[in-house]
């Protein structure tokens, strides 16, 4: 079961979205691009790691394709011009505290979501017998998760995955490590 209400609230993050790759003159992008203040490499930072990310997952639609039986473009060809974007979020887990809601169980709508490493636990996931699993992605690993548009485009094929981010005990013991290796440091 999940920890979040299953009539969501609001989350208790900060969502930058920063679009990757090009767009069609007509595409209707109504979401700016976000800096941060205090990030003055912001721009540049995205751009790198938000192509980074998309040319996994190019990779990893070609390899559903072949897995698939069908053309090696399947996917990738109707990614083109898509709303691709990097989402990093922000979270005040001094502010939060255990219980909070960073965001609720959902699944995505996108085509795939890839996730880096967090430097806090607090993912979880759904199984499709419906067991809940903490996420801990190793070092150097990424995460893929199916969303809707892949299980639409696949007839179900491939199901979008359930999960939830909650401020749990473990978030709480990873930020009182990190707070006392800071005053360690005196920082």
């Amino acid at each position: 079961m999940p920890d979040s209400p299953l009539r969501p609230e609001l989350d208790a993050k900060w969502r930058f979205f920063w679009k990757i790759g090009q767009r069609p003159p007509q595409a209707s992008d109504d979401f700016p691009q976000v800096v941060p203040e205090g990030f003055p490499e912001w721009e540049e930072r995205m751009d790198t790691w938000g192509n980074t990310l998309f040319s996994a997952i190019t990779s990893i639609a070609e390899m559903a394709a072949i897995g698939m039986s069908v053309p090696k473009d399947t996917f990738t060809s109707r990614m083109e011009g898509g709303a691709h974007l990097l989402a990093p979020t922000g979270s005040d887990l001094e502010k939060n505290d255990k219980g909070a809601i960073f965001a609720g169980f959902h699944y995505d709508i996108s085509f795939m979501t890839i996730h880096g490493k967090s430097r806090y636990p607090g993912l979880s996931v759904w199984t499709r017998d419906w067991k809940k699993r903490t996420v801990k992605i190793p070092s150097g690993c990424l995460l893929v998760q199916a969303g809707l548009n892949f299980e639409h485009i696949t007839g179900g094929y491939v199901l979008a995955g359930f999960h939830e981010v909650i401020y749990t005990d473990a978030t709480k013991e990873a930020v009182a490590k990190r707070r006392a290796l800071l005053e360690e440091q005196g920082i």
